[in-house]
């Protein structure tokens, strides 16, 4: 008995040492009893009790993103190899200073690409011979390697915190339009903390920051910098009044009751119109007091997939199937399915999707004339907009704020009676991402046989910027490089209906938003661009009316 006491008051003596030693938060947390009853299963677990999905394991890591072409372990990289080398002469026997081989007529023969280059990993020459000699190779081998190392980035399977897009703006928080790094950090983004994930995230963001850069009050193009003229003051002053609230009013969303919808209309959209509906969300976030409704218009709209039931807000809850149909955009013909069928659209087999993803092709060339982009998925609310605009087309009310419409048309022309009559300077502005006024046609030519530029084709631009300038509303144009931006320029003189009846908004100059990667072309590596790299805006020439006095009236010959 004495001694199992002496045994307890050992044990308390070492737990109260233990207790001084050990912090008190700790020690109350080890007094603490789990218990858990019967009807705890039932219970939902905490939001704090949830871990974390863990990162995802990359298949390439940062010091292994270089791979040829050819080595590369992604299909999609191999192709797009493939296709370079179908695609692209060899820029040694294009130039004829190699006069190896030669046809009995003395024409050196040109041969493709198929040779990649060590540095860069691209096929760049026909073989060995021809890039060594190449001497002016080395001037974009580093821009070729950059690209090459970004596209294997992306396929990476890394984490990218440059696509994780903020919430909406903080109350009373000045968003500066000053360049990338500044709204990135006033907007709340995440740090770019390398310059391939500029590169990603400018790519990403370039097509509405573009958009939203230009139209904000706190915009960069200002008359202190003469890229924004006095012409051009007075007309985004008229839009702006309607994107922002009063001097010293709250930018709220109740500040928007009353106001006319902002209507953005992208003429000659292409990847643009792909891209997610919760990219384009962030140019609404901009703006705060005003609604927006984006209108898409061209021959390569990307449009929803059909489903087999039509989309319903009541059962449509998630993506339809990748089933290919003959009008993408119209839902009339779709197939009702009866809800307790088990052929239903939910249970259809795997063996179609697999069979129409085989038929597609891992890369698509990007060529002068591109091809239309992939369907995009409906959304709950997408619906078929066929009977409201004649054309295949669709419209998602995406948000509170934020409406996209598609129309896939040759020409915006056909459509243009459909906006004629409501267009009005102060809500509606219309947006060419690199148009190619300045190309010719490949599809009309002039009398004499010879093809006509684009902007006076009248298959083309021709017909539709003279509708555009009696509209008076602002028009923005964005290319690709200096030389793109000074051959559109330049073709406005030449242009019927254009030609001293426009004034300048924007004067001619490089964008802020630009994209800051690298294209390469796929018909000639050499040949390297960046999406939106300049911009300028024009509106129809407006004209004042004089009043005529008594006096000089009498005078006149009328």
């Amino acid at each position: 008995m004495a001694l199992s006491l002496v045994c307890q008051r050992t044990a308390s003596i070492r737990y109260l040492g233990c207790l001084r030693s050990r912090p008190l938060h700790l020690h109350l947390a080890s007094r603490i009893v789990q218990r858990r009853t019967f009807l705890d299963i039932f219970r939902k677990k905490k939001t704090e009790d949830i871990k974390e999905p863990p990162e995802p394991i990359p298949l390439l890591s940062e010091d292994d993103l270089f791979h040829p072409f050819s080595k590369s372990p992604f299909p999609e990289v191999r192709a797009k190899g493939q296709t370079i080398s179908s695609m692209a002469p060899c820029p040694v026997c294009a130039s004829g200073s190699s006069h190896a081989h030669e046809h009995n007529h003395g024409k050196p023969e040109v041969k493709n690409v198929s040779f990649e280059c060590p540095d860069c990993g691209w096929p760049t020459h026909c073989s060995e011979e021809h890039w060594k000699a190449d001497k002016e190779h080395e001037k974009y081998c580093s821009r070729l390697r950059e690209a090459n190392e970004d596209e294997h980035d992306l396929r990476s399977g890394r984490r990218m915190p440059e696509f994780e897009l903020p919430g909406p703006q903080g109350y009373e928080e000045t968003i500066s339009f000053a360049n990338w790094d500044v709204f990135w950090y006033t907007r709340g983004f995440n740090s770019m903390d390398s310059e391939r994930s500029r590169r990603h995230a400018s790519k990403l963001l370039t097509y509405p920051m573009t958009i939203g850069s230009v139209l904000h009050q706190h915009s960069s193009l200002m008359l202190n910098n003469q890229r924004l003229t006095p012409e051009g003051s007075r007309s985004m002053a008229a839009i702006r009044s309607t994107l922002h609230t009063e001097p010293g009013a709250p930018e709220t969303h109740e500040a928007s009751v009353g106001k006319p919808q902002v209507r953005i209309f992208i003429l000659g959209a292409r990847g643009e119109s792909s891209l997610p509906p919760h990219v384009w969300e962030q140019l609404g976030f901009l703006f705060p007091a005003a609604n927006f409704h984006l209108f898409f218009i061209g021959p390569q709209v990307a449009l929803p997939r059909e489903t087999k039931t039509p989309l319903r807000p009541s059962t449509q809850n998630s993506a339809p199937n990748a089933s290919e149909p003959e009008n993408p955009a119209s839902n009339t013909t779709a197939e009702k399915t009866p809800e307790g069928d088990p052929t239903s659209s939910k249970e259809i087999p795997d063996t179609e999707s697999t069979q129409i993803e085989e038929k597609k092709p891992l890369y698509t060339p990007n060529v002068y004339t591109p091809q239309t982009p992939a369907a995009i998925p409906a959304l709950k609310w997408t619906r078929s907009s066929l009977t409201r605009y004649g054309v295949p087309s669709y419209t998602t009310p995406y948000s509170y704020q934020m409406s996209l419409s598609g129309l896939q048309v040759d020409n915006y022309a056909d459509v243009h009676p459909l906006f004629e009559e409501t267009l009005d300077p102060y809500s509606d502005v219309f947006f060419f991402f690199a148009p190619g006024f300045g190309f010719p046609s490949p599809t009309y030519k002039d009398e004499a046989g010879q093809p006509v530029l684009q902007i006076s084709s009248p298959t083309e631009w021709g017909p539709v910027l003279p509708m555009l300038l009696a509209s008076k509303c602002p028009i923005f144009v964005t290319g690709f490089s200096p030389a793109d931006v000074e051959r559109d320029v330049r073709s406005l003189a030449t242009a019927p209906g254009v030609a001293g009846e426009f004034e300048w908004v924007v004067t001619p100059g490089p964008n802020p938003f630009g994209s800051e990667k690298w294209e390469v072309a796929d018909f000639d590596p050499r040949i390297m661009v960046k999406t939106n790299w300049g911009i300028w805006a024009i509106r129809g020439k407006s004209r004042d009316i004089q009043e005529r006095s008594f006096f000089s009236s009498l005078f006149s010959n009328n």
